[in-house]
């Protein structure tokens, strides 16, 4: 049986997925800062909107609604377009009253605001942004079985789920506590110095359980309110 696929709509990328995302995966989208790594899950949101009217929501942990939206605006994108089929929820505004929140924990505390979205709006599309404020805020006292039973509780929520991670330059390991084995599928982004001078975006799907992809980096380009690969640019006269 051929599975529903959840597209990207960054062009040429989901041609190196066998057409995108397996609907129903556990994706981690990670990378150093500065690597667009918000925007390209909300672009993901909001072309499936667009598109398809797919239903999403976007869980922001840090980054106020405010910000978060002035930023996509910035972009390029008009929210007004998709708004009725967008939710953006702000949780960091907990974070201020935390004498508020009792005995519940952080991780119920989201678990009930993403089950409250799905049950009013029966959304396809799931955004954490970020998993690791989670964890800090969730407190974690076995972050790897934590972990386990959270990524099991995003499969019985029965949507395809987008969690985005911080990982810095100096590192090759794709998750602290077992994410990267937990998670269905791995997008890395980073910034590559290409001559001394020219900094440089690339992207590469590095795990996608249930597809045949490419492994390769390709650079990231973005422009007109949407996001393409080439080929990687390994030289200063490929810019020219």
């Amino acid at each position: 049986m051929v599975k529903e696929r959840i597209r990207t709509y960054i062009e040429g990328f989901d041609e190196k997925m066998n057409g995108g995302v397996p609907k129903g995966h556990n994706i981690l989208i990670l990378g150093e800062p500065g690597t667009m790594k918000s925007t390209i899950a909300f672009y993901m949101l909001y072309m499936n909107a667009f598109e398809n009217n797919r239903k999403s929501a976007y869980i922001t942990l840090e980054q106020s609604r405010e910000g978060l939206l002035e930023h996509i605006e910035a972009m390029g994108l008009d929210f007004d377009r998709v708004k009725n089929l967008i939710s953006v929820v702000d949780l960091s505004l907990i974070r201020k009253n935390l004498d508020k929140l009792g005995q519940q924990t952080w991780t119920q505390i989201f678990k009930m605001y993403a089950q409250n979205l799905k049950k009013n709006m029966g959304y396809d599309l799931l955004v954490l942004d970020t998993l690791p404020v989670l964890e800090l805020l969730a407190n974690f006292t076995e972050p790897r079985n934590d972990l386990f039973h959270l990524f099991e509780w995003l499969k019985e929520l029965d949507t395809t789920t987008i969690l985005i991670s911080e990982m810095s330059q100096s590192t090759k390991d794709f998750g602290k506590y077992g994410e990267d084995f937990l998670a269905d599928g791995i997008i890395h982004l980073t910034m590559e110095n290409v001559d001394g001078v020219t900094i440089q975006r690339r992207i590469r799907c590095v795990k996608m359980r249930g597809t045949n992809h490419s492994s390769d980096y390709y650079t990231l380009l973005y422009g007109d309110g949407e996001f393409q690969v080439t080929r990687v640019i390994s030289e200063k006269s490929d810019f020219k």
